[in-house]
């Protein structure tokens, strides 16, 4: 199981709650009563939700120990679940399901989608996002990396290069089953800082299953394999930021 380190994830964490806002404001529900968060992490948008609806009985659900200890330190009126987000369920129907950035870990899409609609009440809302930039030098030189050196075999079984399907295909999957779908991508261009910072980002996210199967000097080694590939693809500026192009993709299913 891959360890999660909280403080390297909230590195970027204003750039990661950006999708998590631009999502929370496009649910179409004034007072749902049973709200969940799957794969909460930190529980940063978990406090959101809460926020928005005061009144909700708000659980964030997450696989990691590491995020949820976070999370709980928040002292929050909110639930915190441990539990395998692929096989997750609701206890009863519940209002909205909310994952921001987590459901592109978890593999068949066209069975677990459909899953978690089952989970809503009539009038309930399923709201996603997930990376859609798997086709970028951020994630393409993650392959590249993993192809050149001695840990190839290893590295290979915990790499799935493109995890998430196109926008159609997510249509075709949940537009049979619901009153109205809302689906959507958007490119937000990230201003980082400091020295090589596109491997800083990733290695809060996609790179923690990678690195948890090497050692510290293989870690080291692979990070300047990668690291040299990402420099040339997105190389500072005159000002010394770098930009980081980043799509991501979100829907809104209501059944």
């Amino acid at each position: 199981m891959t360890t999660w380190n909280p403080t390297q994830y909230l590195l970027f964490g204003n750039e990661r709650l950006r999708p998590a806002l631009d999502l929370l404001a496009r649910i179409p529900l004034e007072a749902p009563r049973a709200v969940y968060d799957l794969g909460c992490g930190t529980g940063t948008a978990t406090v959101l939700l809460k926020e928005r609806w005061p009144k909700a009985q708000v659980t964030g659900v997450d696989s990691s120990s590491e995020m949820l200890e976070r999370a709980r330190s928040l002292g929050k009126d909110i639930t915190w679940q441990m539990d395998d987000l692929s096989v997750w369920q609701p206890d009863a129907p519940c209002d909205l399901i909310y994952s921001n950035a987590a459901l592109h870990w978890l593999d068949s899409h066209q069975r677990l989608f459909p899953h978690l609609l089952e989970g809503l009440k009539p009038g309930g809302a399923l709201a996603v996002q997930m990376p859609q930039n798997f086709s970028a030098p951020s994630h393409t030189s993650i392959t590249e990396a993993i192809h050149s050196g001695p840990w190839r075999k290893r590295l290979e079984p915990h790499y799935r290069a493109h995890p998430t399907l196109e926008a159609s295909a997510y249509y075709a999957i949940l537009r049979p089953r619901v009153a109205s779908l809302d689906i959507w991508e958007t490119t937000y261009y990230h201003v980082l800082s400091g020295e090589n910072p596109v491997v800083e980002w990733t290695k809060g996210s996609i790179l923690r299953p990678l690195l948890a199967q090497l050692d510290e000097g293989e870690a080291r080694a692979f990070l300047e394999e990668y690291g040299a590939l990402v420099r040339k693809a997105y190389p500072p500026g005159q000002d010394g930021k770098t930009v980081l192009p980043f799509k991501r993709l979100f829907f809104i299913a209501v059944r």
